[in-house]
């Protein structure tokens, strides 16, 4: 089982063209200790943040390849200036999900986070393996899986589309009664829902 890490940084307003720049020159020297999933900056949901992506074996490699990182100065890059909140999730995938896989897919991904009841997430999933194929031919899945450390109980996936209109076109296709959105468990408790909307970087390797 890989974890995989998604942090997300609250930025002062009118520091993300330069954050992104500095993160993306420091970028191939971290790359080079281990895989880098993407980098996006929000532009409909909270503003001025931005989200990147780290896949690891497990929590030990997370914890050597961050103390390398520091101890040969490559990371983390001189941005702490321009941060005004940090958070940190530790994401197991689904046994259907893909990995943040490399690839090229439009200028919009949207990352969409539930919020169910405590133990529910097993059973969402269930409801969701079947039917994720079909769906992922319309609009590509980035990634589907659950918290594991920070906010728990949350059901994240990412969705990656052209631009907007290239969204609201491909989710009219796959809204069928039966087909999409899965059913929900009974009893099962959805909580909260949130969507933000990302564009990722040009060096990122998911774009």
């Amino acid at each position: 089982l890989m974890i995989f890490e998604m942090r997300t940084y609250l930025m002062k307003p009118g520091s993300i063209p330069k954050v992104e720049e500095l993160f993306g020159a420091g970028m191939p020297a971290r790359a080079k200790l281990s895989r880098f999933g993407g980098f996006w900056r929000t532009e409909v949901g909270t503003l001025n943040q931005i989200i990147h992506v780290w896949p690891y074996n497990d929590m030990n490699e997370r914890e050597r390849i961050r103390a390398d990182a520091i101890k040969q100065g490559i990371w983390p890059v001189k941005i702490q200036d321009s941060i005004l909140e940090m958070e940190s999730k530790i994401l197991y995938a689904a046994p259907f999900s893909p990995h943040f896989e490399p690839g090229e897919h439009g200028d919009l991904y949207e990352f969409r986070t539930y919020t169910y009841g405590p133990g529910q997430v097993a059973k969402v999933m269930e409801a969701w393996a079947p039917l994720v194929k079909a769906r992922s031919a319309i609009s590509p899945l980035i990634f589907a899986g659950y918290t594991d450390l920070g906010p728990l109980n949350e059901w994240v996936h990412v969705w990656a589309y052209k631009n907007m209109a290239d969204r609201e076109t491909r989710r009219a296709q796959a809204m069928k009664p039966g087909q999409w959105p899965p059913p929900r468990p009974e009893g099962i408790t959805l909580l909260k829902q949130t969507s933000t909307f990302a564009v990722p970087a040009k060096w990122s390797p998911l774009r």
